[in-house]
């Protein structure tokens, strides 16, 4: 699999949530390692609003831990 996440620290909070994502992403993919099942179910949760939130919800617990470790892009 390789390493992919060196260090949650970014350069502004724009890149904190993009970190966010992929790591949502990653850990998606590393539950459900087939890419054709992740496909097919996708039909599932694309119109699905309480799954679509809950998505939501795991980026932005992914997010709150990128912030905290960036000390929340605090100056000084």
């Amino acid at each position: 699999m390789g390493i992919w996440l060196e260090s949650l620290i970014t350069a502004t909070p724009q890149e904190g949530r993009e970190l966010a994502i992929k790591m949502s992403r990653k850990t998606i993919a590393a539950i459900q390692t087939d890419p054709e099942e992740r496909k097919k179910l996708r039909v599932n949760y694309a119109s699905d609003t309480a799954q679509l939130i809950a998505s939501a919800n795991v980026v932005a617990i992914e997010f709150q831990t990128i912030a905290q470790a960036n000390n929340y892009w605090k100056k000084g």
